[in-house]
């Protein structure tokens, strides 16, 4: 069996990063998946691919795969930089601001 292990990303609706400090194993598709012709849902014959464990750091990930004989490669995470700017949107609204309001 094939594997990856991963850090979630965040989603692209929401710029918090919630449900990305996680590490997720998730299993290969052994077989692709066919069309029902009745009712043309997609559907495959491997369980395998429905499973998605999670753990709390990689190293826990690494030991699962290796004591169950699983093959795992990992992909490690692009992390971003925190993007905070002096001032920040409070600024916006403080009391001792110099300057015009332009809104």
């Amino acid at each position: 069996m094939r594997a990856r292990i991963y850090q979630p990303a965040r989603t692209a609706m929401s710029s918090g990063t919630a449900k990305t400090k996680s590490w997720v194993l998730e299993f290969a598709p052994d077989s692709a998946r066919e069309v029902d012709p009745l009712m043309g849902w997609t559907s495959s014959s491997d369980t395998q691919s429905q499973v998605r464990m999670q753990f709390a750091t990689k190293e826990e990930a690494l030991a699962y795969a290796g004591d169950h004989g699983i093959k795992a490669q990992v992909q490690e995470p692009n992390k971003r930089k925190a993007n905070v700017r002096p001032g920040g949107y409070g600024e916006n609204f403080a009391t001792g601001r110099r300057g015009a309001w332009t809104h």
